[in-house]
């Protein structure tokens, strides 16, 4: 079925990520929830005539990903390209670079697989009536381990690349070298977290051992479109740069954000037409809060038998084996959190609650620091210090 809002002249762009294959959620395999997901997202291509679907980054949740999830990958990019498209894909930081590329060789003709840092400048070229589109994959660049490249030693002054400020700023460097060297219409796919986005909605865990590290939206600047990877939540930092999020929602954090991608129709003078698609939710997630008695009561039961359910109980006292009791009646019960009122109304977290919210080991040493020196935290030259620690640590288990 044709597309009565698709103007020919137009390239079609599909904007997907963090697919993640193969997390669990609270004990529980995703593998066909996703596949079920997918199989709608390459429908919506074939539907919408869709000429090229990127893939910006988390494509698997491990490092060391089992064989369904490779399964599923093969059956994914190969229904996208029997749909029409072609398919261009690169590494999140959860992605083993090299378990990723290593087929990439054998991959069919028009799926692209982006995962080597010596790559980046160097444009696949799609083409179009209106002439040439330069797509520019940029891999997860964890600064630790891609110094070791010629191309990402230092920066234009000498200085080490430290951050992912800095690496991707001298990725788009390249870009821009090799948008010089073949001119056309550009995009970028990269997977990084962006300046400008909300950190409290949907933030992928653990960005970077050496802490969470924002790359400023203005390192993408003149570029047609921005395809973005690593926030699970879709966000629009410009009319040109956004983030699509993850195809199913992973968290109980994630409950309330919508599901899809973005459509998006770049025309012959780089002007951008751009909708959101919807993707269905297998099952929806829902947090109950309320005494225990109260989420037990059967008009809530009848509402949410079905969805996951994530239950914040606030009775004064812990109950008897919650959990049992609770899938009783809620069988997709994942989670039981006991939060007395008195606790959620504490201002003053503990060291304890301090190190469960922290997110990376440089918060845990900074929760550490500022625990044991009654409140005063690491001083800029000692942030400096641990920030090299952790890069040599990252760089030691890397090369592992």
């Amino acid at each position: 079925m044709s597309d009565p809002l698709r103007t020919v002249e137009d390239m079609r762009i599909l904007h997907t990520s963090d697919w993640h294959i193969g997390r669990g959620f609270h004990g529980h395999s995703t593998v066909e929830a996703l596949a079920e997901v997918l199989d709608v997202l390459v429908a919506q291509v074939r539907e919408n005539q869709v000429d090229v679907v990127v893939v910006a980054g988390d494509v698997f949740d491990s490092a060391t990903p089992a064989a369904a999830a490779y399964t599923l990958l093969t059956d994914a990019l190969v229904g996208l390209s029997d749909a029409g498209a072609q398919v261009i894909v690169t590494s999140g930081n959860h992605d083993s670079a090299a378990r990723l590329g290593f087929q990439a060789r054998l991959l069919r003709a028009g799926i692209h697989v982006v995962t080597d840092p010596r790559m980046v400048g160097r444009p696949i070229t799609i083409a179009d009536a209106d002439g040439p589109v330069r797509f520019f994959g940029i891999p997860y660049l964890e600064p630790a381990i891609v110094r070791r490249h010629e191309a990402f030693a230092a920066d234009a002054e000498g200085r080490p690349l430290r951050t992912q400020a800095q690496t991707v700023a001298r990725a788009m460097e390249l870009v821009r070298a090799g948008l010089d060297a073949h001119p056309g219409r550009s995009v970028v796919i990269a997977h990084c977290f962006a300046a400008g986005v909300d950190a409290t909605t949907g933030l992928e865990r653990e960005i970077r051992q050496g802490g969470i590290d924002m790359v400023p939206v203005s390192v993408f600047d003149g570029i047609d479109y921005v395809a973005l990877g690593h926030i699970h939540g879709r966000q629009s930092l410009t009319e040109r740069i956004r983030y699509a999020g993850a195809p199913l929602h992973y968290s109980f954090g994630e409950q309330d954000k919508p599901r899809g991608s973005w459509l998006v129709d770049l025309d012959g003078a780089g002007a951008l037409d751009v909708r959101w698609l919807d993707l269905p939710v297998p099952r929806r997630l829902v947090t109950l809060t309320g005494s225990f008695d109260e989420i037990l009561a059967p008009d809530l039961v009848a509402a949410h038998a079905d969805d996951w359910v994530c239950a914040v109980y606030t009775d004064d006292l812990p109950q008897t084996e919650p959990m049992r009791r609770l899938r009783e009646k809620y069988p997709f019960c994942a989670l039981v959190q006991h939060e007395p009122a008195v606790t959620a109304q504490a201002v003053d977290r503990s060291y304890a609650q301090r190190l469960r919210a922290a997110v990376t080991d440089a918060d845990r040493v900074d929760a550490f620091l500022t625990h044991v020196r009654a409140g005063q935290g690491p001083t800029e030259q000692e942030q400096e210090l641990i920030r090299e620690v952790m890069d040599d640590r990252t760089l030691a288990e890397a090369l592992a």
